[in-house]
């Protein structure tokens, strides 16, 4: 059995995350707060890693139970490459409360030398041209494109922004993932891979976004544009309809909206279908969903090889975790995996902050390069910065 502590608030346990000892992980149904290592998940002799992580996983949960240990999860992330390697393992102890609430919160402003963005602002719009022309081509028909800011803060701390971040958008999915070494990963993702609690799956795509305004007439009316902008839903469209044609393999009764609507976190608006099922074997696990979604047309494009070979031939960095999945999976097969975006990657050093945005063939690239500076926005906020940090 899982260890339970049933008094914990999330609030206690947002509190009680400390880097280099625990991971976090909190969403609308919970916050998991897991602490110390007793076992690792070995990673795959396979070139695609990620096809038996699924059967790994229970092993490595069998033999923690055989050797009498009281967790019965697995807790991490999963990267973007199919042949890196995973982080995932059995805590020492894991803590569960209840869901973030909205909180006050002060952002503590990071003593930072240097901020460099990789490419340069120019060498992304470069870059989003380079990808319209390939599409207009035909070699392919979307790619996902992401550039990064590499922060350098000797010392820095990423505990109080993970606890800005989930006082500030609660409704989503706020996580830190320690990958030893002294690196940790975190961030606050709004969009659910999928999720499975009992025999009922869910998954939210979200693909198409707009920046939101301070001023509030504007503000709804970047919201009303985006749900009628025909490139944005069809943007959307390519990625709700191949997720839900990957879940009707597993659930019965599958429920897809028919039309997207318009949710929001603090900074961003996005399209999105939240879609519900039932799954038909309750032998197939949270993380089996989500491994067979991994990864989706919001994070990569399509058809999926050939992004995945423009992404390496356009981005001048390894994306590592970014624009994987993050989350848990228990030994009863339930579990939540979040799509790892709104993130950055610590070290001792300093951070590695990231954002992407769709390319298609009528994409303008001082648009996409806005999008990823609204995007960028969800961490720079937290840290006590602001988009002309990034400029």
């Amino acid at each position: 059995m899982t260890t339970v502590s049933a008094t914990s608030t999330g609030a206690e346990l947002i509190a009680g995350y400390r880097p280099g000892e625990s991971s976090l992980f909190a969403s609308p149904r919970g916050t998991l707060l897991a602490e110390g290592t007793y076992f690792t998940v070995p990673p795959s002799f396979r070139p695609d890693g990620q096809a038996d992580l699924a059967r790994r996983v229970d092993a490595v949960l069998g033999v923690a139970e055989a050797a009498g240990h009281d967790v019965d999860t697995v807790v991490g992330a999963v990267p973007f490459a199919p042949g890196a390697a995973a982080h995932l393992v059995v805590p020492m102890r894991l803590r569960r409360g209840s869901a973030p609430v909205a909180t006050p919160y002060r952002t503590i402003p990071v003593g930072i030398r240097e901020v460099r963005p990789v490419p340069t602002p120019d060498g992304y719009r470069d870059a989003v041209a380079r990808a319209v022309r390939q599409i207009q081509n035909g070699d392919y028909t979307k790619v996902v494109l992401a550039r990064s800011l590499r922060a350098e803060a000797p010392g820095f701390d990423p505990a109080p922004a993970v606890r800005a971040l989930a006082g500030r958008d609660p409704g989503g999915y706020t996580f830190a993932v320690d990958l030893g070494a002294g690196r940790t990963l975190f961030g606050a993702s709004p969009e659910l891979l999928v999720s499975r609690h009992g025999r009922r799956v869910t998954a939210n795509p979200l693909a198409g976004s707009a920046a939101r305004s301070a001023d509030p007439a504007e503000d709804a009316r970047r919201a009303a544009a985006l749900l009628a902008s025909e490139k944005d839903r069809h943007e959307h469209a390519v990625v709700s309809d191949q997720v839900a044609d990957v879940l009707r393999q597993y659930c019965k009764d599958l429920t897809v909206p028919e039309q997207p609507s318009v949710i929001g976190t603090a900074t961003m608006w996005h399209l999105s279908t939240l879609i519900t099922g039932e799954i038909a074997d309750e032998a197939v696990s949270a993380l089996e969903l989500a491994t067979a979604l991994h990864p989706t047309p919001a994070v990569c494009g399509t058809p999926t090889d050939a992004a995945r070979a423009a992404i390496s031939a356009l981005e001048p960095f390894d994306r590592e975790f970014y624009t994987g999945m993050v989350g848990w999976v228990n030994a009863g097969g339930d579990g939540e995996w979040a799509v790892t975006i709104r993130c950055a990657t610590a070290d001792p050093t300093g951070l590695e902050l990231f954002a992407g945005a769709g390319v298609v063939a009528d994409s303008d690239p001082a648009a996409e390069l806005a999008e990823t500076t609204a995007k960028l926005g969800t961490l720079l906020t937290a840290l006590g910065l602001d988009g002309s940090d990034v400029a």
